[in-house]
């Protein structure tokens, strides 16, 4: 029990703070509250919404994902599709046996529809060889996880050396070869969509055939993901979550005192932007990455996160790792351009060519990064596409007002299509994950000159060398995930350890003989 007398033993267990409401912090709180250790809990929020980037707004008469999109891999391997199960947060259809069955290869499904920038239609024969040819070859570079040494450092590097090599025994005549090229280079967009990237070639070729794809098809929440984390805060104590409370500093490995707890002292101090203090014996910490690149404890002459600073191979680690944007613009259209069961438009810029770097400056080209747009369910009558863009391109889309990102998408849709009188989308809604001052960006991979043993390395708590407490810092969030970075129910799964590791080491105080928990 904690010392000082009846005040501690009215509030109970070891203080705990959890850093970051989204899914790992909220993963972590749960398997918290549970034990029978009964800790202290609160979980400092800088933002006024749980669920970090887990974010669905009502629009379009409807709801749509502004964070987090599928459950990836959604089988029985996978906590968020059981949670979400559970919840009773999915149909028939996506619980079904069939559908967990499925296996995608991590690959996204084939377009329903292709046009060229020009506006002509790509046979949908032409898209499906490049993406045999294309996902081919990225099933190819997972196979050098166990490879001493990596041909080339990246996976784009890999991809287009080995498509340079098919395009010499193309028999096709020049058009048809340069249309081939540019379909490849759609494809070379959506993986810097999938890998969070703003190119194939910052993701590292060893370490890439780590990231672990599980089965299942793909799907999506018709009620919204943030139905998810909405079920995990209902199930944890009221006023766990404490909002708008953007930590400055945390003060580990010290002895605090605070006049609410007369007689007690604590490892560590969470000192928050408003001035708020809040003592603890265990923080986890779990803020994305991007806050983490961003919020200073790597660039000097900026207040310290973390006091005393991270070990130097921790910062080194959190410096390698890649940490990219991938955004998304919803379009509201009147009435649809596309066709009945269209599921997803595919756009394929002509004159690119994986082969070649196209040297134009952002301000008139950055929409050519944009893979396509995915044709969202009909709410009653209101139709809308999804388009999905990654990269520095993407956070250059952030810097733009909406007027000026609805008029050139209408023109390149006008293009596209073919129809110079396309009416113009009713409305736009866009994600802006690079300036939300909080997440600083999407996702992480694993960039070139990191491996997994980066992301394991970010994990470890500290103090490191086992002097004074132990767990005083706790990590958690999808970077901290070896296999499953960039994902839910890496997140998740990466909140529930850290819970596990402070519920092992209570387990073992228990056991000894008038321990101090």
């Amino acid at each position: 029990m904690a010392s000082g007398g009846v005040i501690g033993e009215t509030l109970g267990g070891p203080r705990v703070l959890v850093v970051g409401g989204g899914i790992a912090g909220l993963g972590a709180a749960q398997r918290l509250c549970r034990n029978p250790a009964a800790p202290n809990l609160r979980i400092l929020e800088a933002t006024a919404r749980s669920g970090g980037r887990i974010r669905s707004e009502r629009g379009f008469g409807g709801v749509v994902e502004v964070g987090a999109h599928w459950i990836h891999g959604p089988s029985q391997g996978n906590p968020v599709f059981q949670l979400a199960a559970a919840f009773g947060l999915l149909g028939e259809k996506e619980l079904s046996e069939e559908n967990q069955s499925v296996d995608t290869g991590g690959h996204l499904a084939l377009p329903s529809m292709c046009f060229t920038s020009s506006g002509t239609r790509v046979s949908l024969e032409l898209v499906a060889e490049m993406a045999s040819l294309f996902y081919g070859l990225i099933d190819q570079t997972r196979e050098f996880l166990h490879v001493a040494e990596t041909p080339v450092p990246s996976v784009g590097e890999y991809l287009k050396k080995e498509i340079s090599q098919q395009v010499a025994h193309w028999t096709e005549d020049e058009e048809t070869k340069k249309l081939k090229l540019a379909i490849l280079n759609a494809f070379f967009s959506v993986e810097c969509c999938i890998s969070g990237t703003h190119s194939m070639d910052l993701v590292a070729l060893a370490p890439f055939g780590e990231y672990t794809v599980l089965p299942g098809l793909d799907c999506t929440f018709s009620g919204g993901y943030q139905g998810l984390t909405n079920h995990i805060m209902g199930s944890l104590p009221k006023d766990v979550m404490v909002f708008n409370k953007p930590v400055k500093t945390i003060h580990w490995n010290g002895s605090f005192q605070e006049a609410a707890f007369p007689g007690e002292t604590f490892p560590v101090l969470v000192e928050c932007d408003d001035g708020g203090r809040f003592p603890a014996h265990h923080v986890i910490v779990t803020v994305p990455l991007g806050r983490a690149h961003f919020s200073g404890f790597l660039k000097e002459h900026q207040d310290t996160f973390f006091d005393p600073p991270l070990p130097a191979e921790k910062v080194e680690a959190i410096r390698k790792i890649g940490f990219g944007t991938n955004n998304k613009v919803f379009l509201e259209f009147e009435k649809p351009f596309w066709e009945p069961h269209c599921q997803f438009i595919q756009m394929v810029w002509e004159d690119t060519s994986p082969l070649q770097d196209t040297a134009s400056g952002l301000q008139d080209s950055w929409f050519k990064k944009l893979i396509g747009f995915l044709v969202l369910p009909s709410f009653k009558s209101v139709h809308v596409l999804c388009g999905f863009i990654a990269g520095l391109e993407s956070e250059f889309m952030e810097t733009l007002s909406d007027e000026e990102v609805l008029l050139s998408l209408t023109q390149v849709l006008r293009k596209m299509t073919g129809n110079p009188q396309l009416p113009a989308p009713k409305s736009v809604l866009r994600s802006r994950w690079h300036s939300a001052p909080y997440t600083r960006g999407s996702y992480s991979y694993v960039a070139v000159g990191s491996t997994g043993d980066d992301m394991d390395l970010l994990a470890q708590p500290l103090p490191e060398d086992g002097t004074g407490p132990q767990l005083q810092i706790l990590f958690a969030g999808e970077a901290t995930h070896r296999t499953f970075y960039s994902t839910t129910h890496g997140a998740l799964l990466s909140g529930w350890r850290e819970a596990d590791r402070l519920i092992g080491l209570w387990d073992l105080k228990m056991q000894q003989p008038h321990s101090r928990l």
